[in-house]
């Protein structure tokens, strides 16, 4: 084992197997079952991934007071008729914004589990560029607070999955990780680094970097590995491979 594989178990603990099972089983529709006339993040998408009894992979950020909408994008332009920035807004204001072509408003997070109510797995993807990572986290677990489904936060911030770890460490936690770019020396330090600060359950890995040692080695030692985004067929011959489960984003049959 080499000496990073070492820092790794000694820093980054595997999880219990029990803990993260539910992670195996389905595959994670990304951003819910979304194209052919469906939005995103929509409850809608998330309607068209339950009735396949498919995970759910979702995007969280936060309004000015910190309160969780699920919505990918920093800025509203592309989503809906709104310009200008989510977190700018406070969250009576992100209540009233209507999504594109008829989907509705955009949603809480609470209200996006109430509407999935466990029936398949959930991965909370919680976007947060800097290290004031504390409100957003505080809205998600509030959100999280009685829910009974099988759910797991994640995020590329290690300081997110920090933040969990510390304040909710029942719930499950994962690190998002891609290589693009950074595969020299300084980006495998770099990964190490936001291993061992995210402790995380899982890892989220960009399918485009596989084969990865970094995937390969914490996946080995019991961290359970889910793979995005899916979008071909070689795309899931490869997450086959080196992943236990896909986050895809393919078109509706």
């Amino acid at each position: 084992m080499s000496l990073s594989s070492q820092l790794d178990a000694l820093l980054a603990p595997a999880p219990e197997p029990a803990r993260v099972a539910f992670l195996k089983g389905q595959p994670y529709a990304h951003r819910g079952l979304h194209g052919n006339g469906v939005l995103e993040n929509s409850p809608t998408a998330f309607d068209a991934a339950i009735k396949l009894g498919h995970g759910i992979e979702c995007d969280v950020q936060a309004a000015e007071d910190g309160t969780a909408f699920v919505f990918h994008d920093f800025e509203l332009d592309r989503l809906t008729a709104q310009k200008g920035m989510l977190a700018n807004l406070r969250a009576s204001d992100i209540d009233k914004i209507n999504l594109k072509d008829g989907h509705g408003k955009i949603p809480r997070l609470r209200a996006s589990l109430m509407q999935i109510a466990g029936q398949v797995p959930i991965l909370i993807e919680i976007k947060s560029k800097d290290r004031r990572v504390g409100p957003l986290c505080l809205s998600v677990r509030r959100a999280l607070e009685g829910y009974t489904g099988k759910a797991a936060i994640m995020s590329f911030n290690p300081l997110v999955s920090a933040w969990f770890r510390k304040n909710a460490a029942h719930i499950v936690r994962g690190l998002v990780v891609t290589e693009e770019g950074n595969k020299n020396l300084k980006g495998r330090i770099a990964r190490h680094q936001s291993l061992w600060t995210a402790k995380p359950d899982f890892l989220a890995y960009d399918v485009r970097d596989f084969p990865s040692s970094f995937a390969a080695s914490n996946r080995a030692r019991g961290l359970p590995v889910v793979t995005w985004t899916v979008r071909t067929a070689s795309q899931e011959k490869i997450a086959k491979i080196h992943a236990d489960e896909p986050v895809y984003e393919l078109p509706q049959t």
